[in-house]
């Protein structure tokens, strides 16, 4: 039976959470206005389903939801800069924080390795919770981690203790 007013146990889950959640839609869109959009869907969307969601695990519920929500539409609005050469290279100074740097760095990958990224080493999901999520297979998990991290080291040379070869 639904009420009129907010579950107290879903709001309790919300403030618990909004924070991480709203960095984590941040890291795979790069733009605080889209991010904030993309959690108040998905949130809008856990909420509508919350009384058969509650007992599982509605926080998979919800990344997935926002995951696949950011990848649909990144299909529909996407605007590639194609370009005959590539692009140069982020410069970082001592006085750049490493986050700056690497938060460029993200922003110039593909949404799919950016999607990625996110969810296997910010949200440190496994391998098949992050292929389950995108609603793509391991193999496509670790080939565009791969790729991910190879493109970041070439755009952030800076940074490459952080974007180990280890990681791979």
């Amino acid at each position: 039976m639904r009420s009129n007013h907010v579950d107290t146990d879903f709001a309790a889950f919300v403030e618990s959470r909004q924070h991480r959640l709203l960095r984590s839609a941040y890291l795979v869109c790069g733009n605080h206005h889209l991010a904030e959009d993309l959690l108040q869907g998905a949130l809008v969307k856990l909420a509508l389903r919350w009384d058969r969601v509650r007992e599982g695990d509605p926080e998979a519920f919800l990344r997935t939801v926002m995951y696949r929500d950011a990848v649909s539409w990144w299909r529909r609005f996407r605007r590639e800069d194609l370009s005959a050469a590539p692009p140069e290279r982020l410069t970082g100074s001592d006085d750049v924080p490493n986050r700056v740097v690497f938060e460029a760095a993200l922003r110039r990958l593909p949404p799919r390795q950016r999607a990625v990224l996110v969810l296997r080493y910010f949200d440190d999901l496994t391998e098949a919770r992050t292929a389950e999520i995108l609603g793509v297979t391991v193999g496509t998990v670790k080939s565009q981690a791969s790729a991910a991290l190879r493109k970041l080291r070439e755009l952030a040379p800076e940074l490459s203790d952080l974007v180990g070869k280890d990681l791979c």
